[in-house]
């Protein structure tokens, strides 16, 4: 399998859902870009905005749709196309209920476990066969908190978790850029055990 050549953030546009839990995976891209000195440019063809840095070696391309995240699907789609990667070679970073804040995991193929960013992509695609990064921000309890949980700002002990998580995500990046999928996981799985 080749290794990572696109990554994708899921959250919403706007300012007003910036430090949400939803928008973690923006979180995470914006702060890749920060960390390789890249910035991000509008670009219309993709639905989103791109940036472009080098992991390991490799260029890899940043993704953040600007389309709202049950609307995801058109920009990774179409980023796709344009760069001429396959779906294996994407990572998408998403919020997950069912984890922890804190926690962190490394996932390829499977469903959109109620996700609507993920839902988005795979009707897009036909198919789930991409990585994924989910990225815990834990669950209220209860179902109808779910709506307002996700567009609520995590308090700072939760978003200190989130970050620690990221960064420990980032240090694995370059194993799986490199195509080496389950030693990115195994490292990425036994820190938090």
């Amino acid at each position: 399998m080749s290794g990572l050549k696109l990554i994708v953030g899921l959250g919403n546009p706007g300012s007003e859902y910036t430090l949400t839990r939803h928008n973690a995976g923006f979180w995470f891209v914006d702060a890749l870009a920060r960390a390789h000195g890249a910035r991000f440019a509008i670009d219309g063809k993709l639905h989103g905005e791109s940036a472009k840095i080098s992991i390991g070696g490799q260029s890899v391309w940043l993704l953040k749709p600007s389309t709202f995240m049950n609307k995801s699907g058109i920009a990774v789609a179409s980023a796709l196309r344009y760069y001429k990667i396959p779906a294996e070679a994407c990572l998408v970073a998403h919020d997950e209920l069912d984890l922890d804040a804190g926690a962190v995991k490394l996932k390829f193929d499977g469903g959109h476990g109620g996700q609507n960013g993920l839902r988005d992509i795979i009707a897009h695609l036909g198919h789930g066969k991409f990585h994924r990064l989910r990225l815990g921000i834990g669950h209220p309890g209860q179902r109808d908190k779910v709506t307002p949980w996700v567009l609520g700002r995590p308090s700072a002990g939760d978003e200190a978790a989130i970050l620690a998580a990221m960064a420990r995500a980032d240090e694995v990046l370059p194993l799986a850029v490199d195509g080496q999928f389950e030693r990115a996981m195994k490292q990425l799985h036994t820190v938090q055990a």
